[in-house]
């Protein structure tokens, strides 16, 4: 079952260009990108090596700056934001899931996922929304421990969960699956697909992954800052079993 498709547009980039200045040398990460993701989406961003992908999602959500153009995020021009709309964009309505997984090595697991319930001020629930997303990505018994006590897959795996367990309308995946195996890859892209399909969440992959875009309902290939190619699968390819 694939996710409904609405007409609202959650992003909208028309001629977006990303330009990093260094010294006198102008490095141009992206060059006029023109995108458009409704919400339901389940798109992966693919690509060569700095062909901008990361960039791009790090304008998405509101990390970055653009250089030119315009970028319209939930409805909102991102380069119209002060910085408090910004942070409180990304804190209610954006999930971001970092290579670098971003876990502060002081917390534990449950605590890490629990951080961001806790800056919503959900406070009743979210012991069991923390426990709850854990358990389903084989994190439960892991719930106490501290980062620096995990291995990489499974911090990847709690950065996921804290990512996903407030709720977000959106998520943004930059190489989620990057240091997981073929069986913890299919949990997590199961799960993913599951909140896509019965909570509506939006998710936007950066990805080197062919298990990625293998379950993906949309690709987009950028090349040298420039979409090379926009197309959406008539039907779901991934392996279910």
């Amino acid at each position: 079952m694939a996710a409904v498709l609405t007409d609202e547009t959650l992003v909208h980039a028309k001629r977006v260009t990303k330009v990093y200045h260094t010294g006198e040398v102008d490095t141009y990460a992206l060059r006029g990108i023109d995108l458009e993701v409704k919400a339901g989406d389940f798109l992966a961003i693919v690509g060569p090596s700095g062909s901008g992908k990361t960039t791009l999602l790090n304008l998405i959500g509101a990390l970055d700056n653009i250089t030119d153009g315009t970028l319209e995020v939930l409805g909102s021009d991102v380069s119209r934001m002060s910085r408090r709309q910004r942070a409180d964009l990304r804190l209610h309505a954006l999930g971001f899931i970092f290579q670098a997984y971003n876990l502060f090595p002081v917390l534990t697991a449950q605590e890490n996922v629990q951080f961001v319930l806790e800056l919503q001020g959900v406070n009743n629930e979210r012991g069991r929304r923390a426990r709850e997303v854990l358990d389903r990505l084989g994190l439960g018994e892991y719930a106490n421990r501290r980062p620096p006590q995990m291995s990489g897959g499974q911090q990847q795996r709690v950065a996921v969960a804290r990512a996903v367990a407030s709720k977000p309308r959106l998520v943004l995946a930059d190489e989620p699956t990057a240091n997981l195996d073929g069986e913890n890859a299919r949990v997590l892209l199961d799960m993913m697909r599951d909140l896509n399909e019965n909570q509506h969440t939006t998710f936007i992959f950066s990805t080197h992954d062919p298990r990625v875009v293998a379950y993906a309902r949309r690709v987009v290939t950028l090349v040298d800052g420039q979409v090379a190619k926009d197309v959406v699968k008539e039907s779901d390819t991934h392996d279910a079993g």
